[in-house]
């Protein structure tokens, strides 16, 4: 079968992992018979270097046609005194929004021989395995009007959401955990935002189309005190953009590096951009010592969820789990033991895990 992949390097390490992505692709096709095709697009600071923007028109279009996308990882100071329509995260907020990728699934599960790389304790997060299903698409992050007031002296945002984007994103969680153990637990600020107050009681009128899910409310500080005291309760969090955005990344913990989750933006269509949730690390670009596992395991993602490749994409998660439990690490995995090696020696050693199976 022939899938046409649009990548997005960006910025830092992304052009790094993204080509381990690529490699780790092209042998899981060579496996499996099918034909992947690279299209790789700008985006992020490197698109403002080129062509003056951070989302490329080209960009955009490449995406709409292709079967799903990868991303690596937008950002660095380079660009931080860019005014903010030229700063390289625009581009993200904007092929989310072009692409109405409105679910970002986030899974974070420990590897038990990483667990002594996380600061908690292993008794605290053995047995941590949880999806984050976060709205991508609206909230604060994309209310309007934004402006300063007073001379600079005072600021409004603005949090906007319609019953129709909130529907969308508690049934995609409520379907998550169909598919799971079937616990959603929705994260909300209900005692203050009147958004959150609708949120609440969207939730509850779902609850009757999805007898078989077991439903709590949490608001997000109890959310957030519970994920590092007590990770191991959670099933699915369901939750706005701004909380999910804030309790993924604090979910990072769990496993001991950004470098170990992946991500998955899905939009109604079946259209997906896969990318990792660390950022682009421009302190070790180049260096040739990034961790591809998120990239990779986003890769996996990607065929499970786009392509419906569910074997090819066991095997990649399979490899990587492997190696492991061999005890190969890379440089932001503070581990007790075992080797450490490089992107391309991580990379190369999952290939041949995956080509002997």
């Amino acid at each position: 079968m022939e899938k046409n992949i649009v990548l997005l390097p960006g910025d830092g390490i992304g052009p790094e992992i993204i080509d381990a992505a690529t490699e780790v692709l092209s042998v899981i096709g060579t496996k499996f018979g099918h034909t992947f095709t690279f299209d790789s697009q700008a985006i992020g600071g490197s698109a403002i270097d080129l062509y003056d923007t951070p989302l490329p028109d080209q960009t955009v279009s490449a995406c709409k046609q292709a079967d799903a996308i990868l991303l690596g990882a937008v950002g660095g100071p380079k660009w931080d005194n860019n005014p903010s329509h030229l700063r390289p995260e625009r581009g993200l907020l904007g092929i989310r929004k072009a692409l109405d990728l409105y679910a970002n699934l986030r899974p974070v599960k420990g590897f038990k021989k990483l667990l002594s790389a996380s600061p908690l304790k292993e008794e605290v997060i053995k047995g941590s395995d949880l999806l984050i299903v976060r709205e991508l698409t609206g909230g604060l992050y994309f209310g309007t009007p934004s402006e300063r007031r007073d001379n600079g002296n005072a600021v409004v945002d603005t949090l906007s959401y319609s019953r129709y984007e909130m529907e969308r994103i508690i049934d995609k969680g409520f379907q998550s955990a169909q598919l799971r153990s079937k616990k959603l637990t929705s994260v909300d600020k209900a005692n203050v935002l009147e958004s959150s107050k609708l949120w609440r009681e969207i939730v509850e009128e779902k609850k009757a189309t999805y007898p078989d899910v077991e439903v709590e409310h949490l608001l997000v500080d109890a959310a957030a005190m519970k994920l590092i005291t007590n990770p191991s309760q959670f099933d699915v969090i369901v939750t706005e953009n701004m909380f999910g955005d804030i309790l993924s990344d604090e979910a990072s913990v769990l496993t001991g590096s950004l470098g170990m989750l992946p991500s998955a933006s899905l939009a109604e269509n079946g259209v997906g951009l896969y990318e990792p949730a660390h950022g682009s690390a421009p302190d070790i670009a180049g260096l040739g010592i990034a961790n591809p596992i998120a990239t990779l395991l986003s890769a996996a993602l990607m065929l499970r969820y786009s392509f419906s490749f569910e074997e090819e994409a066991a095997l990649i998660e399979e490899a990587i789990e492997a190696c492991i439990d061999k005890g190969y690490y890379t440089a932001d995995l503070q581990v007790q033991s075992g080797k450490k090696i490089n992107t391309e020696e991580m990379t190369e050693a999952i290939i041949a895990y995956i080509e002997q199976k």
